[in-house]
């Protein structure tokens, strides 16, 4: 389902225009998307949370050369499932 499905399911549920629909989803993501890169978390009970996590400087490998390269420590957005979704997805 890419957004514009989601969009679409979303205002057929709702019964609101997917106009609205669309600014709404375009807002939330945004929203995230800004906490999350100040180093805040996003917790949606049942659903998930949105999170920055530091991943260490290591030593890589071209797989073209071989020749070992150093991947530097850097900040990258995770989500982590919550209970409820999990139980939701593990049943299918």
């Amino acid at each position: 389902m890419n957004k514009e499905e989601l969009v679409q399911e979303v205002a057929k549920k709702t019964k609101t225009s997917q106009k609205q629909v669309q600014e709404v989803l375009t807002s939330m993501v945004e929203t995230i998307e800004k906490t999350v890169a100040k180093g805040k978390k996003v917790t949606l009970v049942g659903f998930g949370t949105f999170e920055p996590r530091k991943r260490a400087a290591r030593t890589g490998r071209n797989p073209q050369t071989g020749r070992e390269l150093k991947i530097p420590a850097k900040t990258v957005p995770a989500f982590s499932a919550g209970k409820k979704f999990k139980e939701l997805v593990a049943k299918k």
